[in-house]
């Protein structure tokens, strides 16, 4: 598999640098529409606030610019730069040859410490200095090192056992180990997503009944409305860590939340908080938490199963900067390698969730208002500094929403006539 070095590299280098033109075309644009708030949002959006969204856009694709140079230079680093095959030698070293399980645990727990240990800085930069300078951070430095320690924890008591299984199965299951992996992982996916809104979010996070009364009763006829039923509407303290709002549902079965962020409550009356969940329930109405979850099904299907065969193959770690084959070996190669390769299906999937998007307005507009979610999205673009302007490569490339124009563009279509926008 010598074709496979050559190949890496020339996809990470594409890779890398389709990030670089499209973030800097995104800072161009943007800073080019500075000076004006586009039309359908004059009467809304300061020109201040529009400014200060431009801003805060640019500053945040420079942080990102960064971080595409130093994954590029870890990568390199890890693989063909002999990264892997150094912690693995130190390991060998320390725990020697009689326990494969343990040393691919402590080779797969050292590469990822060593990922969280280069990437903190640039945590630190953009929670600290860009959410800080555009008035967005409420973050302490004993809140993020409670919650960098938290999860942690969580990787090591949640993630460790997983990792152990897969490990085991890889040097006991034979051939079709892979499958057996992949059953135990949509176990895994499942247990969280059901665990995820009782258990794991609380650790972080506290969630409180809506108080709200009247929103209350006025969220209950929508859900009624929309034969959704749920665990509970809950609103979760994220001012504690930020000024920006949303909203989610999250769970699967019984253990189904709503949950609204308290800045959203703050800023948005009650006939637009239900036009947003109104969105948020037409995801569910029309399946596509559904369709996600089967792609993500389907994809890890053939991710494990490439794995599966990339395994067996001793040219794969020699390509990849690995002399000597070994399961953890495989894995960490792996998860370093496919980045760079899906990458380029972004856009296919952004473009898939943009047209999610477009639906849910649509049921929404059905179910509540076009207008009032107009209205909604209109304050959170403008309270949480998206910019209202983006360059169009780069939005269909990244956007899993619509930019705001065709968006807002679409609702006032929706919305009847005599309907205010």
């Amino acid at each position: 598999m010598t074709w496979l070095t050559p190949l890496f590299v020339c996809v990470l280098l594409a890779a890398t640098a389709a990030e670089v033109w499209l973030t800097r075309r995104q800072v161009t644009f943007v800073a080019r529409h500075r000076a004006q708030v586009p039309e359908p949002f004059a009467a809304s959006v300061p020109l201040a606030e529009h400014q200060k969204a431009a801003d805060y856009t640019a500053a945040k694709a420079r942080a990102s610019l960064v971080g595409s140079g130093i994954d590029l230079l870890l990568t390199l680093a890890l693989t063909l730069g002999g990264g892997v095959e150094l912690i693995d030698h130190f390991w060998r070293g320390v725990l020697g040859d009689g326990h494969p399980l343990w040393l691919g645990m402590a080779v797969i727990g050292s590469v990822v410490l060593l990922l969280q240990f280069v990437g903190l800085p640039l945590s630190l930069w953009r929670t600290f200095r860009i959410e800080g300078q555009f008035g967005f951070n409420r973050t302490t430095p004993a809140l993020f090192c409670a919650d960098l320690a938290k999860g942690l924890l969580l990787a090591v008591l949640l993630g460790g056992p997983l990792l152990a299984a897969i490990l085991l199965l890889m040097r006991r299951a034979g051939a079709a180990w892979w499958l057996w992996a992949w059953a135990l992982w949509l176990g895994f996916m499942l247990l969280m997503t059901w665990a995820w809104p009782t258990v794991i979010a609380p650790l972080f996070n506290r969630f409180s009944p809506l108080a709200d009364g009247a929103l209350r009763e006025r969220i209950e006829g929508l859900l009624a409305r929309c034969g959704f039923t749920s665990r509970g509407v809950f609103v979760v303290d994220n001012s504690r860590r930020s000024s920006h709002g949303n909203a989610y549902f999250t769970g699967i079965g019984r253990n189904k939340r709503i949950v609204f962020f308290d800045t959203l409550l703050t800023r948005l009356g009650h006939e637009e908080v239900e036009a947003v969940l109104a969105h948020e329930l037409g995801h569910f109405r029309l399946h596509h938490v559904r369709q996600r979850l089967l792609l993500s099904v389907a994809g890890s299907f053939l991710a494990l199963a490439l794995l599966g065969w990339l395994a067996g193959q001793p040219g794969f770690y020699r390509a990849l900067g690995v002399p000597v084959a070994s399961d953890h070996a495989a894995l960490l190669l792996f998860a370093l390698a496919a980045p760079p390769f899906l990458f380029f299906l972004t856009p296919l999937s952004a473009l898939w969730s943009r047209r999610h998007e477009f639906q849910a307005d649509a049921f929404a507009a059905a179910n509540a208002s076009a207008a009032q979610l107009a209205a909604a999205l209109v304050k959170l673009h403008r309270d949480n500094a998206s910019t209202l302007t983006p360059d169009p490569w780069y939005s269909g490339f990244y956007y899993s929403h619509p930019p705001p124009l065709q968006r807002i563009g679409r609702l006032r279509e929706l919305a009847p006539a005599g309907q205010g926008m």
